[in-house]
């Protein structure tokens, strides 16, 4: 497993970006970056269960390991979802269950610096590579608008 650590400087407020991050409709476009469809299922709050789902119900099923309110949220991914369930754990998924995922805010010279860091493992690194900063920069451009 590889912690990869990805960010992005945002000209707007850690409750706007936090709110871009979060929101229904705003977090459903840049995780398109990942999968076309994607979305999420979830209250958002520490310890809640989190459904990140494909258009066909597929995914993987995580919970908020903290959250503190426009500073910072903190997924523990658990294992998959299969047509909206969720799976037992198997092999290929005791390999990443537990695995974390964390997003960070923090103000610097009166913008949002945006921390992502990922757990991965290594055959999963050149996709998070390649889509995490086309994620962010979307994130960004809600962000600013």
């Amino acid at each position: 497993m590889e912690t990869l650590h990805f960010t992005r400087e945002i000209n707007a407020t850690t409750t706007k970006v936090w709110q871009v991050l979060w929101d229904d409709a705003t977090y459903r476009k840049w995780a398109a970056a990942f999968c076309e469809g994607s979305y999420a299922v979830s209250d958002w709050n520490e310890g809640d269960s989190v459904h990140f789902l494909d258009s066909t119900g597929n995914g993987i099923y995580s919970s908020i390991d903290e959250k503190i309110e426009n500073k910072l949220m903190s997924f523990i991914h658990i294992g998959n979802l299969h047509n909206f369930k969720e799976m037992p754990l198997d092999e290929e998924t005791k390999l990443w269950c537990n695995s974390k995922e964390t997003y960070r805010l923090d103000t610097e010279n009166n913008q949002t610096k945006l921390t992502v860091t990922i757990d991965a493992l290594e055959n999963y690194v050149g996709f998070f590579n390649e889509s995490m900063p086309k994620a962010l920069e979307i994130i960004k451009k809600l962000s600013e608008i």
